[in-house]
């Protein structure tokens, strides 16, 4: 843990002792706060909100940088690893090389040879889907992928919490949805036959739709610079842009066309009592908690929007404790009611109406099928005139609920 996330999460718990002192104070003498108390709370408050978004972006950061690089699959179908023998490591090596100049100067820069290993590796992207008319991609190496992938992970909300499950191909995948949680065993006597229940099996496709970067532009004068990193920028670029646009998708995507997100598909566990547009209670916190099954609390978490933590922070279970607890120490989450939660801004913010915060086991029920291979383009004469050079990213997912008694929404009321 670096001394500045350490000290960050030191800061925190001295800002939430000091907003609860103040409280505290006033609830001792039975009376409101006065304007001086009052004062200070909010300005604990504003900090607060700003050491726990650094807390949370520093952790990020943490994330990318363990990038575990023994899992990363090469092109062959094998953990880097575990592979064996010279020839296999060197031709991932001479590729690696030869997509690094690629990136900085085009097909025009490469060798006959490195040309040709090039070419083994192109994508015909107009099978992909309509709507791409460019025929030129080519397959990232595996660090690339890895980086873009990890970035992905950190920025894609659910992406970093479901099931993931990955395919060589975008082919149609069928795949099965079961809640079984309602079924039991039976005790039989001596000599019984056993009984029969077959299990209520349902069924999603998962297709393989395409999530773009859009374009990212860059100087060729900063592509000559030796100095810059390319080929950790442009990977981080194309994931955080992917990652954002994903986990919108696998929150509030409509299943037509692109994922079915998890307020889409989710069942409501619990609906605010008329009036709580904006705000919750902590009783519903608790409904909605037990509308999960037993089964899957234990690796419960929430997931919701910084704006809904924010109105959490402020709740008090019937003992007067705050619910929301921050990182008692490092290497501990910060708990909502004694579960872990995740931020994700993809999800709906407090409205009329709105279902803003899912609970449950999100790796027991919601799926996202991811294609392995992504592909990068690189676009030189469409911004010739402007000395500049485009780089395009493509990944290909679909998502969606798979066990349905795993996850739980809260919905604010109507009116």
């Amino acid at each position: 843990m670096s001394v500045q996330l350490r000290r960050l999460i030191d800061e925190q718990n001295t800002l939430w002792k000091r907003m609860q002192d103040i409280q505290a104070a006033a609830e001792t003498e039975n009376r409101d706060l006065t304007a001086e108390e009052r004062t200070n709370w909010d300005q604990a408050e504003e900090r607060l909100t700003v050491v726990s978004g650094d807390i949370e972006r520093l952790n990020r950061m943490a994330q990318l940088s363990q990038v575990d690089r023994s899992q990363i699959v090469s092109t062959t179908g094998e953990p880097e690893g575990d592979r064996r023998g010279g020839d296999a490591e060197e031709q991932t090596r001479r590729y690696n090389e030869a997509f690094g100049i690629y990136l900085r100067g085009g097909m025009d820069r490469l060798s006959p040879d490195q040309r040709n290993l090039m070419m083994d590796h192109q994508v015909d992207l107009r099978a992909m889907g309509a709507g791409i008319d460019t025929a030129g991609g080519f397959t990232v190496p595996d660090e690339f992928r890895n980086l873009m992938t990890e970035t992905m992970k950190a920025f894609g909300g659910l992406l970093g919490l479901a099931e993931v499950i990955t395919t060589s191909t975008g082919a149609d995948l069928k795949w099965p949805t079961n809640d079984d949680t309602a079924n039991e065993g039976e005790l039989l006597g001596e000599n019984q036959p056993a009984g029969e229940q077959d299990l209520e099996l349902g069924g999603k496709t998962l297709k393989s739709h395409i999530f773009s970067s859009k374009q990212v532009k860059l100087s060729m004068a900063l592509l000559q610079d030796s100095a810059f990193n390319l080929d950790q920028w442009v990977p981080k670029k194309l994931g955080e842009r992917i990652g954002r646009r994903a986990a919108r998708a696998f929150t509030t995507g409509t299943g037509a066309d692109e994922p079915q997100g998890l307020t889409t598909g989710a069942v409501v566990g619990k609906t605010g009592a008329a009036g709580q547009t904006t705000s919750i209670v902590y009783d519903d916190m608790i409904d909605l908690e037990h509308s999960v099954d037993s089964a899957y609390r234990a690796n419960g978490r929430y997931l919701l929007h910084d704006q809904s933590l924010k109105v959490i922070r402020k709740l008090k279970d019937g003992q007067q404790r705050p619910i929301w607890v921050p990182i008692p120490a490092p290497g501990f989450p910060a708990t909502i009611n004694g579960f872990p939660y995740h931020l994700d801004n993809s999800m709906p913010q407090p409205g009329a109406g709105n279902k803003t915060i899912a609970f449950g086991d999100f790796k027991a029920g919601y799926v996202i099928r991811q294609v392995q291979a992504v592909q990068t383009l690189r676009l030189v004469e469409r911004y010739a005139e402007f000395l500049q050079v485009a780089f395009l990213g493509f990944a290909r997912m679909d998502g969606g609920i798979q066990d349905s008694a795993a996850i739980r929404l809260y919905q604010h009321p109507g009116a």
